[in-house]
């Protein structure tokens, strides 16, 4: 069975693979580099199938973005500065950011130009470089592995949870799902660097704390909360007994809570 481990790996690799293709065609459509270096780089367009800047490097910064969010999010900030500035008195060519570049966007003075969109060709090589240096984190001995492990775990625990639901323990795979999310978002806060004083924190305290600090937007807060009341159905007995299609609903839903709140 592939684990996450390896998913990751694969995933990330194909992050900077396309990152290099995006690389080269930024490259060309700003027209960058010496008669030598544009010749290399017409020979790399006739071999490959170069994907557009403009139209593919906003999926790409995403899912960037993401990763580097997860495994080195001390650069993170760095990161997302590369792609846009919200804090810069001018526009000249050290501030001149990505998103600028996607607008097209183009400063002069006294008719000469200032900034264009080969100013954003070496913010985008240093987003490449982050990324990369992610891959190399992940690699090394001194990369924590302990949430990716813990991931496969969920993984495992949850089907373990879907198998109960089939046998009909309704309300026993609700309280597995329930546990499960607790862990993740406990583990969330650590990551994130929430001091929690009481050891006995609930669901409902966990996801208060990652809104409050802005770690989670407010649909998402609304909807671990609904995640939250299910599980509190299946934690009660003097409650009425959970229905299936809730508690597989609640399942899904924290499959969903691991695999994009980190």
């Amino acid at each position: 069975m592939e684990t996450n481990i390896s998913k990751y790996k694969i995933d990330l690799e194909k992050l900077i693979d396309k990152g290099y293709l995006l690389y080269y065609s930024m490259a060309i459509e700003l027209n960058i580099g010496d008669p030598k270096e544009k010749k290399e780089l017409k020979k790399i367009a006739d071999e490959k199938n170069l994907p557009s800047f403009k139209l593919e490097y906003e999926t790409w910064y995403s899912e960037a973005q993401q990763v580097i969010k997860q495994i080195i999010p001390d650069r993170l900030n760095d990161f997302i500065k590369l792609y846009k500035e919200e804090k810069r008195k001018e526009i000249s060519f050290l501030t001149y950011t990505i998103s600028d570049c996607m607008l097209g966007l183009r400063t002069s003075r006294l008719g000469e130009t200032i900034a264009d969109g080969t100013a954003a060709f070496p913010k985008f090589e240093q987003q490449l470089n982050i990324l990369k240096s992610a891959q190399q984190r992940f690699a090394s001995s001194l990369f924590d592995i302990k949430q990716v492990l813990q991931a496969d775990i969920f993984d495992n625990e949850l089907a373990a949870a879907q198998e109960l639901i089939k046998k009909g323990f309704v309300r026993g795979a609700g309280a597995i799902a329930g546990v499960i999310l607790e862990k993740h978002l406990a583990q969330v806060c650590e990551n994130h660097k929430i001091g929690i004083k009481n050891k006995n924190f609930s669901l409902s305290e966990y996801n208060d704390a990652l809104k409050n600090l802005e770690v989670i937007d407010i649909p998402q807060w609304r909807f671990i909360q609904h995640l939250t009341d299910l599980r509190n159905v299946c934690d009660h007995k003097k409650q009425n007994d959970p229905k299936k299609d809730e508690i597989e609903g609640l399942i899904s839903g924290v499959e969903k809570i691991i695999k994009t709140i980190f």
